[in-house]
């Protein structure tokens, strides 16, 4: 009786058990089989979520495009350096003061003969600069030259180098005026003959006119004294350039600072 008791008693127990276990078998079943006939939906349907009737969406600020913002440049360049003045020079048409250093004499003298004059004073240009400086030495040379006679004769000078500070410029300029004087030459053998021969002359005159000894006399006086207009009308007279006369020069080209290999 206990044994057919406990019997019952198991086999209500495997019941239960068997059936706990199917109905979670078929519940487990049923849950794959939902999920297996969503996912096919949820992978073909196409959403259209739309809001709720009377319900705004939230509007989103439209995005700015953004632009690229250059790097703000510093000013490291250097400040412009003042342009450098120019070089000291001369203008052409300038003007300048000479003192001769040698004298020039006609009598002895001759064409291609070396000049030299020092400058009186400093020459500035426009700016106030020294350009060439009081003291400076300009060589030239005696480029013509003549005796002078009552109305005549000449003397050329040409300067074309100036020297100071150790170098020599070229300088290209025209002599103006110049301090010379006319020195005659005095009653030189040439003068005496021609008044010696206008005394004969007049000496024989004088007799074929008078007849006697005092137009002979009155003769000669007379024919002297035009032989002597005779030689002071051709007489040679020196032009003479002393040392320390003045001479005006006008430069007839600009002068610049560039020295020159002699």
């Amino acid at each position: 009786m206990y044994a057919k008791g406990n019997m019952s008693l198991l086999v209500g127990l495997a019941a239960v058990a068997w059936a706990c276990g199917h109905g979670q078998s078929d519940q487990q079943a049923a849950q794959q089989g939902r999920d297996l006939s969503l996912a096919p939906a949820e992978s073909v349907a196409q959403l259209n979520d739309q809001p709720a009737a009377g319900t705004q969406p939230a509007q989103q600020p439209a995005a700015q495009p953004t632009q690229a913002t250059a790097p703000k440049r510093t000013n490291t360049a250097p400040p412009a350096r003042p342009k450098p003045a120019p070089a000291p020079m001369l203008e052409e048409g300038t003007m300048l003061g000479l003192t001769a250093s040698d004298s020039i004499n006609s009598r002895h003298n001759k064409k291609g003969d070396p000049v030299m004059a020092t400058a009186a004073a400093d020459v500035r240009d426009a700016r106030g600069r020294v350009v060439i400086p009081a003291g400076a030495v300009f060589s030239g040379t005696v480029s013509d030259i003549a005796p002078g006679t009552p109305g005549g004769g000449r003397l050329v000078i040409t300067f074309n180098r100036v020297g100071f500070g150790g170098k020599t410029y070229a300088v290209q300029a025209r002599v103006d005026t110049m301090a010379t004087t006319k020195q005659g030459r005095g009653i030189t053998t040439g003068t005496a003959a021609k008044v010696g021969a206008g005394a004969v002359i007049g000496g024989i005159a004088g007799r074929l006119i008078g007849g006697n000894k005092t137009g002979t006399a009155v003769g000669a006086v007379a024919g002297a004294a035009a032989g002597a207009g005779v030689a002071h009308a051709t007489r040679d007279e020196d032009i003479i350039l002393p040392t320390g006369a003045m001479i005006q020069i006008t430069l007839t080209a600009p002068f610049e600072l560039k020295p020159v290999t002699e």
